[in-house]
């Protein structure tokens, strides 16, 4: 875990703003990613694998409040380190359904996200590309620099034969890059534009843009796949040796239509047999799930073939869950954990603060332990839905208060209430046996 000494201010603001707000941060988890240090070796090893043109998969398991999507933006985190890019789509029955494989890598493109790019980071991806490209002919040839003519015959050259592979099944992509390319050189903006958006998946780009590349319609579902696998090729030349993918809550599956469930339990089967045919050299794909997704008969199990490529014994005590495993098991939180992670963010404002002294005195580990009790109690006692209110009951509450106010004793002053209003409705029914406001007194 990060020495907190060595932590900007700028990092620390963006990560207390997100707990303060209730969400997972963008960045900066590795500063309070308690308990994943047991993960650590294996997922570097994979990153290293797909580094070096290969590809991985796990399937990430957990309740509520597990942390699945902290897990996974603290290994996109590390993905940037590794120098992947990475995109997070959330699969959902009606923004982003499993089935429509081009619905999914449309939201691929607009989360694409790269450690100097925010999404979407696809234009800046190509654009680098394609300065690779020229980089490499002029190195490698006598062209002048100043010829523009024999310079963009010889990057259409180069870049036919690196998306050979990808234009045998999909010719468009190649066929859209290259229009891409002349529509910026004659500095036809809206015309590039409308390139760069076809590539991404968007649906309604103009007919003049895609005539003018020679390309026809809107991508399908066959069709994406291959584009996937041309995304991989260009940021492999680019410099970003794979990619990071997360399809997170695809337990949203259990809720569709049978028959659209097939589907998308199909189409994910279909996505990891062509990862193991070796047809996504950079890929790393991850999906979150909780146990009843992978283990009940309206989730993985309908479909025997992807139930037997996902199986995992739990049977064991959880303490030996091998991190090399094609599931994780996440471990969830205890008090103990809680109140570990409360005093990670304790010190993480400390060092931010207008007063740390102050905040040292009055939020004590002492007080962080009870906080968490109690923040655990207003929600039925349940810790692992706790996590997010009680982070910003710490921060918002707490520690806002104790830095701004020179007379305000947490101890003495604040009363903990966890209203229906604040609350997901997973928290609010784990709190559904106790009022609507539950106010606690802490000790």
């Amino acid at each position: 875990m990060t020495d907190l000494a060595s932590v900007s201010a700028v990092r620390r603001r963006e990560v207390i703003d997100a707990l303060r707000r209730g969400t997972v941060p963008q960045s900066g988890l590795d500063l309070f990613a308690v308990g994943l240090d047991r993960f650590e070796a294996a997922l570097d090893d994979d990153l290293a694998t797909v580094t070096r043109g290969g590809a991985s998969f796990h399937a990430v398991r957990g309740d509520y409040g597990s942390g699945k999507t902290f897990f996974a933006r603290w290994l996109a985190e590390r993905a940037k380190r590794a120098g992947l890019a990475t995109a997070e789509v959330q699969i959902s029955e009606t923004e982003t359904p499993l089935h429509r494989l081009e619905t999914v890598y449309r939201r691929l493109t607009e989360r694409l996200a790269t450690a100097t790019h925010q999404p979407s980071a696809l234009r800046a991806v190509v654009d680098s590309w394609f300065y690779t490209l020229e980089e490499e002919v002029l190195d490698g040839s006598e062209i002048d620099e100043d010829d523009d003519v024999a310079l963009a015959a010889a990057v259409d050259t180069l870049m036919e034969r690196r998306l050979a592979d990808v234009a045998r099944t999909t010719p468009a992509f190649a066929a859209a890059l290259r229009g891409y390319r002349s529509a910026v050189t004659d500095g036809d903006g809206a015309t590039a534009e409308a390139l760069i958006a076809w590539l991404g998946g968007q649906k309604s780009v103009a007919a003049s843009a895609r005539r003018a590349a020679g390309v026809r319609g809107d991508l399908d579902h066959f069709a994406a796949l291959g584009f996937l696998q041309g995304l991989l090729t260009v940021l492999r030349d680019c410099g970003h040796p794979g990619l990071l993918l997360v399809l997170d809550e695809t337990e949203t599956l259990q809720r569709v239509r049978g028959d659209v469930r097939e589907k998308g339990l199909n189409a994910l089967r279909q996505l990891l047999d062509e990862i193991d045919a070796g047809r996504f050299p950079g890929l790393f794909l991850v999906i979150t799930g909780t146990p009843a997704f992978y283990d009940g008969q309206q989730g993985v199990q309908r479909l025997p073939p992807l139930a037997q490529r996902l199986a995992t014994d739990f049977t064991t005590d959880a303490r030996f869950d091998s991190p090399r495993a094609v599931q994780l098991r996440l471990p969830g939180f205890d008090l103990p954990r809680l109140g570990e992670l409360g005093r990670r963010v304790r010190d993480l404002y400390r060092g931010a603060a207008r007063h740390p002294e102050r905040v040292t005195a009055r939020v004590d580990d002492a007080y962080v332990g009870e906080l968490a009790t109690a923040v655990t109690g207003g929600l039925g006692g349940n810790v692992g839905i706790a996590p997010r209110v009680f982070l910003r009951k710490l921060v918002a509450d707490v520690l806002d208060r104790v830095d701004d106010f020179e007379d305000f004793d947490p101890r003495k002053h604040y009363q903990l209430t966890v209203s229906a209003g604040e609350l997901t409705d997973t928290e609010r029914n784990a709190a559904a046996d106790r009022a609507d406001d539950v106010e606690l007194d802490l000790p």
